[in-house]
């Protein structure tokens, strides 16, 4: 799946020139945590949270600083934070350094994205232009979206076993040093045989669910006991 296919929109935006006050207007009136901010011709300048605006003078939320705190903070990073508790624009309190995405990138290097940048939404450019914004709300909405559905042509429990044993055999994990058999009866795979831990246990049971067609799983596994799986 593609950004463009999950993306919110439109999307609630800040001009660059409104203040920390319409900024919090639109986030409450939006039900949203954050807004984009554009310039007059629609081009992203950054993006304000209710992060850059709880710590205001106006509401008495500033938080105090110890003097080892004030004598280790250089003088650009107290102004910094003078700007961002003081200042009445919304330019001045936006992140300006924003992650953003292609409308063609991925769900995968959407996550990716989130995960290593450590951000809750990503706004999505086409040709440089804003278009949408994804959160991690609607990764969710993509996974519900790609949620397997029943087989309209119930295949044969031969078939399913066949495919079943057949899915066992591409991964690592599973071992041809343990037998391992599958039966399966009205959609049902029965899962029997040994493994070396509970992890590997579920791995089957995974494996098998993903099956199309497979409408439940039973797994009999035995988890083999330390001294027999180190052969002592």
């Amino acid at each position: 799946m593609r950004a463009r296919q999950v993306m919110t929109r439109p999307v609630h935006t800040v001009p660059a020139d409104a203040s920390v006050y319409d900024a919090a207007q639109v986030l409450l009136n939006a039900g949203i945590s954050a807004a984009p901010v554009v310039d007059a011709d629609g081009k992203m300048l950054g993006i304000v949270s209710e992060a850059d605006l709880m710590y205001r003078t106006e509401i008495g939320t500033v938080p105090g600083k110890s003097w080892l705190q004030r004598l280790l903070a250089d003088d650009a990073a107290m102004a910094r934070d003078y700007i961002r508790a003081h200042s009445h624009r919304v330019a001045d309190v936006m992140t300006k350094n924003v992650v953003t995405a292609d409308e063609r990138t991925s769900l995968g290097d959407i996550a990716a994205l989130m995960q290593r940048h450590r951000v809750k939404r990503v706004p999505i450019l086409s040709k440089g232009r804003l278009v949408g914004v994804i959160s991690r709300a609607n990764l969710l909405q993509g996974l519900l979206a790609r949620e397997p559905s029943p087989s309209e042509e119930s295949a044969s429990d031969d078939k399913l076993r066949s495919v079943v044993m057949a899915e066992f055999a591409k991964h690592g994990w599973s071992s041809s040093s343990q037998p391992t058999n599958v039966v399966v009866e009205n959609g049902v795979a029965h899962l029997w045989g040994y493994v070396g831990s509970t992890t590997i246990k579920d791995a089957y049971r995974i494996a098998a669910e993903n099956v199309s067609g497979v409408q439940r799983v039973e797994n009999h596994m035995n988890i083999l006991p330390p001294e027999v799986r180190f052969g002592i």
